[in-house]
């Protein structure tokens, strides 16, 4: 009786450690397929019939790319538009959830249902509308108007994480602090930030990411080479005049190590950001 009592627990253990790591293959499969394509040489990537593994080594890719004047440049410009939109987008997202959250005023249900909705547009169907206004205001072919678009498209988000993780914290901490003597914008900075510090890390990761995934604003507003953010950039490699496959998946891999590293560095607050808009 005590063996069949334990079997499902046992079997349990067993078959959870399994699944996750069925999972995880699942997931990790297409980066392990870019790099062995990176391995390979470029004319075998596509060569019939295909091989899992190269059938001729070759390590030279990554090199290749990481000399490539206009790969750094790439680099540079996602690294630059990134960083400032997410860091635009959190300066105004603070207030903006602050607010909502603290403050009962007409209209903030609509003005939340707005935020949400704004959501639902896609870059691809404004991408005219916001060529034109750039032409307008001379700002094609700078990373302004990459830094404000996508600063804009991830604003609704970055209020949404924050309001509910400002609405998580207890106005009495607030009101505690305002009897010790602290001012509003005191309180905020001492107080309310540094709880909500799981809520900014989540607004932060996720801002960051999708800032440095855009591609559809990056390709129609950047026609300098130079400037393309990275997204944009490494379709270079594969043209109807050249095909480098090799170097476009090293490329590909090379670009997500930020976003990897940054996931690897604040990965124990993330957890609790996502649970933030579970709390009542």
């Amino acid at each position: 009786m005590t063996v069949t009592g334990r079997s499902p627990r046992g079997l349990r253990r067993f078959l959870l450690p399994l699944g996750g790591l069925c999972v995880a293959t699942v997931f990790l499969a297409p980066y392990a397929v870019m790099l062995l394509d990176a391995l390979r040489p470029s004319g075998d990537v596509l060569r019939s019939p295909a091989t899992l593994l190269p059938r001729r080594w070759q390590f030279d890719a990554f090199g290749a790319v990481l000399a490539d004047e206009r790969f750094l440049n790439w680099l540079k410009t996602s690294v630059l538009v990134a960083g400032a939109s997410t860091a635009l987008a959190l300066v105004l997202a603070v207030p903006a959830a602050y607010l909502t959250a603290r403050f009962g005023f007409a209209g903030r249900g609509a003005f939340l249902t707005l935020v949400l909705v704004t959501q639902m547009f896609s870059p691809t169907s404004l991408v005219v509308g916001i060529y034109r206004q750039f032409f307008e205001a001379n700002l094609i072919n700078t990373y302004l108007a990459l830094i404000l678009t996508d600063a804009a498209f991830n604003l609704a988000f970055a209020v949404w994480i924050l309001h509910a993780a400002f609405r998580a914290i207890p106005v009495e901490i607030e009101e505690a602090a305002a009897l010790d003597g602290c001012g509003r914008v005191a309180t905020v900075r001492r107080v309310t930030l540094p709880l909500a510090r799981t809520g900014l890390v989540t607004a932060t990761i996720f801002t960051f990411i999708a800032a440095w995934n855009e591609y559809v604003v990056g390709l129609t507003l950047m026609q300098d080479d130079a400037k393309k953010p990275l997204t944009v950039g490494i379709n270079s490699y594969v043209t109807g005049y050249e095909q480098h496959w090799d170097q476009m998946f090293a490329a590909s891999l090379i670009a997500i190590v930020p976003v990897v590293v940054l996931f690897a560095v604040i990965e124990k607050h993330l957890v609790g950001g996502l649970a933030a808009g579970a709390v009542k």
